[in-house]
């Protein structure tokens, strides 16, 4: 039986033997690959193999001139400390590095750089897709260190205050911390942009009177004291169906039913009120607030006179984005700011000058005409919505002589001579900037009418309705039926004054706005 015992145990020696090597084994070839794993982990973090990728010809000399390179401590922030959750979080780290790898490479084998607009993709809307808050709290976490400004410090209370309640996100305010943009400016703005402190042309070049008109045809209005003008067009009154039929693609509920809308004569501006417009108004009138809003509003006008019509506060950082001044249309004032620079036209001229209602507004920009747009086409042709737009891209042949949206804006408003006239002669109708109207919005106001009404204008709502979509509109946003409202609160969001700008607004770029002129206070 001994024997026996033996010559069993043998095999189970051999057994434990083998399963030892293999379980060494096993753990040395894990240790290598766990090993390998991490040192391929660590060289692609590094500054060089993110730019093997990242071709973006200012990436580097951007990020060098950054604060996150130059700043006091000394310490210089890297491509993965910003662009990647905080290695705290392990999982969140390495599957958002596992995808965003994967999508550049597929990027970098595919798509030529050549072709991609950066000044686009450094715009705030799409930075702050690869730019996780928590990473900017993991290196930021006093938010008040010495030396930091009044302003600093109010922001940043306000900050963590409403961090979680808003999702506030830290590089709405610092978008040039990790790449410097000398176009982005952080803090009050002083004077006006391009030029020394305040409003200042050649006095020899302003006009002394306003236009005079005696019959109802296009004319141009002159600003006195101002070497501003610009062009009216007159708009016959007339009837038509306002809302979208049944059948027209990418419809939304609040542009029914149909319904037929008379409006009275009246004079609207050719394009949007321009910098060059608004920046007069902002020199003349610009204070602290001194007439309340409620007062604007209700005084009569000729007793307030000029002097007294408050004007814009400075914005933080300049409101132009740094996309250019001049002719583009003005952008980021509040419904209020735009109903003030009419007030002061219209003080200015002699004339009534108003936002249109939002009847006018779609009478002119159909220009005549009963379909989806003043030009031919669908939306379906132009719109990107649809499973076959991932695959087909949509038309934009006759779209982008008229209007400027999604497809060749470049991210920004573009100037009123990019694009051809309606057939009433109005430039940006659709697409460019939004605009204001003198409506509150109501989701139910066509139901709310009959099958004919004159000169409909909704006085009750919480918010605005503005019309014609913006830059970054999708074609099926830019319809002539197409109706939208303004987000006061969410276009705030970012605003740490206490009580909030009652001028400009801080998250929302693509507003705007055109006047229109009431022909009786005209033809004298």
């Amino acid at each position: 039986m001994a024997r026996i015992s033996m010559r069993n145990n043998k095999p189970k020696k051999k057994f434990y033997k083998r399963k030892g090597f293999f379980l060494i084994t096993g753990i040395i070839i894990g240790v290598v690959c766990v090993a390998g794993l991490y040192q391929t982990s660590v060289y692609f973090s590094t500054n060089e193999s993110c730019m093997m990728c990242h071709v973006h010809p200012h990436a580097e000399e951007s990020w060098e001139l950054s604060v996150h390179v130059n700043n006091g401590s000394g310490v210089m922030v890297n491509c993965v400390d910003c662009h990647l959750p905080p290695k705290d979080d392990t999982y969140a780290h390495y599957t958002a590095k596992l995808a965003l790898g994967a999508r550049d490479v597929w990027g970098f084998i595919t798509k030529d750089s050549a072709d991609f607009n950066w000044d686009m993709k450094s715009e705030l809307e799409h930075a702050v897709k690869y730019i996780p808050n928590e990473s900017c709290v993991k290196c930021h976490q006093n938010l008040f260190p010495l030396g930091v400004t009044d302003d600093g410090i109010t922001a940043h209370l306000y900050y963590e205050d409403n961090v979680e309640k808003l999702d506030l996100q830290c590089i709405s305010c610092h978008l040039d911390a990790g790449h410097y943009n000398p176009n982005y400016a952080h803090g009050q703005m002083v004077g006006i942009p391009g030029m020394s402190g305040s409003y200042e042309v050649d006095s020899s070049s302003f006009y002394t009177e306003p236009a005079h008109i005696t019959r109802f045809t296009n004319f141009r209005e002159q600003i006195p004291r101002t070497a501003i003008s610009f062009n009216m067009i007159a708009i016959d009154g007339g009837t038509f169906k306002m809302g979208s039929p049944e059948k027209e693609p990418f419809r939304n509920p609040d542009e029914s039913p149909q319904h037929e809308v008379t409006v009275s004569p009246f004079f609207m501006a050719e394009v949007e009120t321009t910098w060059n417009q608004y920046w007069a108004f902002y020199s003349e009138t610009m204070s602290e607030g001194r007439t309340p809003p409620e007062v604007v509003y209700q005084n009569n006008l000729n007793a307030l006179g000029v002097d007294a019509i408050s004007g814009p506060t400075p914005p933080f950082g300049y409101p132009d984005q740094g996309w250019g001044q001049g002719d583009r249309p003005a952008i980021t004032m509040t419904h209020y700011a735009a109903e003030t620079f009419c007030q002061w036209l219209s003080e200015k001229t002699g004339k009534k000058y108003r936002l249109p209602t939002e009847a006018e507004w779609e009478y002119a920009a159909r220009g005549g005409k009963e379909t989806s747009y003043f030009f031919p086409g669908s939306a379906k042709d132009f719109s990107e919505h649809g499973f076959m737009r991932n695959i087909f891209k949509p038309k934009t042949d006759s779209i982008s002589s008229y209007v400027i949206y999604n497809q060749n804006s470049n991210g920004r408003t573009q100037l009123p001579s990019e694009v051809m006239p309606n057939p009433f002669g109005l430039k940006n109708m659709l697409g460019n900037v939004m605009e204001y109207t003198s409506d509150k919005y109501d989701s139910e106001a066509y139901n709310k009418r009959g099958a004919r009404t004159v000169d409909p204008i909704v006085t009750v709502g919480d918010e605005w309705v503005v019309r014609g979509g913006f830059y970054n509109s999708d074609a099926a946003d830019v319809r002539n039926a197409s109706r939208s409202y303004t987000e006061h609160d969410d276009w705030m969001r970012t605003d740490p004054q206490q009580p909030k700008s009652i001028w400009w607004y801080s998250d929302i770029k693509g507003i705007g706005f055109r006047v229109v002129c009431e022909p009786d206070s005209l033809i004298k």
